[in-house]
């Protein structure tokens, strides 16, 4: 191996074509330890492997890249610009396979998740989101606020990973839906109604509502509470009287704080607030209540990500 000027960049060009990292990471070694000895010693191997991996390294760049000197062998120049890039690339390397072990165990990447507007009211969801990104930093989360049919073909389409909804979702074999969990519904109240006076721990029945004006969230926006509640009026006997729809859940306590009319609500919002108005429980027998689904599709169980995001929440319905 003899010392000689790096020059031939035709040689280095095709080099780099055929690079292996066996051979690089040989070459590094060598050079790091001044001797093919110590070299195979560190490298686990027998030293004439060591010099065929070295030899077969200068005959894919076309240079020599190491020369032997009385106290060992050291790089030419070819090879020390060589051992500058070996570094960065290997390095790279390094990163490039821990990444990929990362991903493989769901740690690293990319996760969108959609929810509701009820449902982010709900303490477990931003609380799971927190807790995800709090283990998995590496993890780019992405959040999407929509309606629950809007979140469902976001998922169908594959722009949304999982969907936090309030809707039973049924003739959508593509999709895995469980419930997560489930509360209850009270009756929001304008603080001057003539019901707002009673004891606020006592349930009342839904035909005590059967003549009042109705303010709904628009079924587009909640279509599960928003047919969960019609179903239950016509069980108690009624038709509920609409008489305006909010977007929004938040939008529509301010018509009833405005003093526009009634509404069901989930319990999880009166962690608004709820200036100017009085929370009811109902009774049992109204059979109202408001589930939080999450949803996602049906191959979804090969992506490492959703299964680890689904294995933390349901960590969290433990704990909780």
């Amino acid at each position: 191996m003899m010392s000689n000027a790096f020059n031939d960049h035709e040689g280095y060009l095709k080099g780099m074509s055929k690079l292996d990292l066996r051979k690089l990471r040989a070459f590094v070694t060598v050079v790091e330890e001044g001797s093919i000895s110590r070299a195979a010693e560190r490298l686990f191997i027998q030293q004439p492997p060591l010099s065929r991996l070295l030899q077969g390294l200068e005959q894919d760049f076309g240079v020599p890249l190491l020369v032997r000197q009385p106290r060992g062998v050291v790089a030419t120049d070819a090879g020390s610009v060589l051992l500058q890039e070996a570094r960065a690339l290997l390095s790279r390397a390094d990163q490039l396979e821990a990444a990929m072990q990362r991903a493989a165990q769901g740690k690293q990447g990319s996760i969108t998740v959609g929810f509701t507007s009820s449902s982010a009211l709900h303490s477990f969801v931003p609380e799971v989101l927190r807790r995800y990104r709090e283990i998995y930093p590496t993890v780019s989360t992405q959040l999407e606020e929509a309606g629950s049919t809007e979140l469902l073909q976001g998922v169908l389409a594959q722009r949304i990973d999982l969907a936090f909804v309030r809707m039973p979702v049924h003739g959508m074999p593509e999709l895995k839906v469980e419930r997560v969990l489930q509360e209850p519904m009270l009756v929001a109240l304008p603080a001057r109604h003539r019901l707002a006076t009673l004891p606020r721990d006592e349930p009342i029945s839904l035909k005590i509502l059967a003549n009042e004006p109705f303010v709904l969230y628009r079924r587009p926006a909640g279509q599960g509470l928003y047919d969960a509640i019609l179903a239950a009026c016509f069980r108690a006997g009624f038709s509920p009287q609409i008489v305006q729809e909010a977007p929004r859940l938040t939008s529509c306590l301010s018509l009833v704080g405005a003093g526009l009319g009634v509404s069901i609500v989930p319990q999880s919002i009166t962690r608004l607030g709820g200036e100017g108005m009085v929370f009811l429980p109902l009774v049992a027998q109204a059979q109202l209540s408001a589930p939080l689904y999450l949803a996602r599709r049906e191959d979804s169980d090969a992506s490492a990500i959703i299964n680890t995001f689904c294995e933390l929440l349901r960590t969290q319905l433990i704990d909780n």
